[in-house]
């Protein structure tokens, strides 16, 4: 039997493997589905492939900034709110006290006024009713004897002087009384009667030789004013009509309406 002659001695190659599967083969790679990337396939981030890829997607900013306008606008909102509840605490409290006030309190802090009342001499707020003319000591008068009848002051704005004697009668029982110069600016004039139109216990009429463009008179007490601006106005009205009556129950309807210096006797 013929023996070979050996050749050359096989030198094994080595073959790097990563990890087995246990008989010696690598794992399978999981397929994710991803086509590969080669012809007809996506293009990678890094790579390049084949055909055409996607456009990478431009991402969107997010601003992180705050939208004041609704923060602005609720804020406002609040404030309108505070403020409105605030006013109505400070009226109701103010309201509140000036009720609890006496009505000679709160007309004694009215700059300027005059109470004759608390004066010597008695004559300026006697009440006796007596016929015909009356002379007397204040222009206007503020109380003193006056004739039985009153002038209506129902809210009646006379174009022309009345009768002092009927007007003293109305101061009597509650009235307040508003005269102005006759030259006085008709605006001027319009917004006095505005204070008097339909407001029971008022009247106002023009009156001769005052030294002051308005007057303003209640039983036993006078005001006496250079504009038909001036907020004492008002004060005085609200602090003086009814409250400084002499005859609380007595009312202000008459058939007095007659204008002109005639005392009506009848």
């Amino acid at each position: 039997m013929s023996m070979s002659t050996p050749g050359p001695e096989r030198v094994p190659s080595n073959v790097k493997v990563g990890k087995t599967s246990g008989q010696g083969k690598p794992p399978a790679a999981k397929s994710n589905g991803a086509r590969p990337a080669g012809k007809g396939g996506a293009k990678g981030p890094a790579g390049k492939g084949g055909g055409k890829g996607r456009k990478p997607v431009t991402p969107v900013k997010v601003s992180g900034g705050r939208n004041w306008g609704p923060i602005l606008v609720a804020g406002v909102v609040v404030l309108i709110a505070v403020g409105i509840i605030g006013y109505g605490v400070f009226a109701a409290t103010k309201s509140s006290n000036e009720a609890k006030t006496p009505w000679e309190e709160r007309a004694a802090a009215i700059e300027g006024i005059v109470n004759y009342r608390d004066n010597p001499d008695k004559s300026l707020t006697s009440a006796d009713h007596v016929p015909g003319p009356q002379t007397y000591k204040t222009s206007p008068p503020v109380g003193g004897n006056h004739n039985v009848k009153w002038q209506n002051c129902q809210g009646m704005v006379y174009d022309a002087p009345i009768p002092k004697e009927h007007a003293v009668h109305s101061l009597e029982h509650g009235a307040v009384w508003i005269t102005y110069r006759p030259d006085l600016p008709a605006a001027q004039v319009s917004k006095l009667s505005d204070k008097v139109k339909g407001k029971d216990y008022m009247m106002m009429s023009p009156y001769e030789g005052l030294d002051k463009p308005v007057s303003l008179q209640a039983w036993g007490y006078q005001l006496k004013l250079d504009s038909a601006d001036d907020s004492r106005i008002d004060e005085f009205i609200k602090a003086l009509r009814v409250q400084a009556s002499m005859e609380p129950t007595a009312g202000c309807a008459s058939n007095q309406t007659s204008t002109g210096n005639t005392v009506n006797d009848a």
